[in-house]
């Protein structure tokens, strides 16, 4: 599956874009300044992804890429 493809089923499920999840990230504190801060752990932001979203793994580290800016 391409990373497309799992950005659009995330859209889909949820109804959120990449954007939609960075502003909740921040709120959080999952993102400060458009970063993820060091004290906080991947794991951290995929259980909240997986738990309160219902994302599998795979989609869950989706999202966590676009964090990280790793979405080419």
């Amino acid at each position: 599956m391409s990373f497309q493809a799992y950005i659009d089923n995330i859209h889909s499920k949820t109804g959120k874009t990449p954007e939609d999840f960075k502003k909740l990230a921040v709120k959080k504190g999952f993102l400060v300044k458009g970063e993820i801060p060091k004290t906080v752990k991947a794991t951290q932001i995929t259980d909240w992804l997986k738990e309160e979203f219902d994302l599998g793994h795979g989609h869950a580290m989706a999202i966590y890429a676009t964090f990280k800016g790793k979405t080419s």
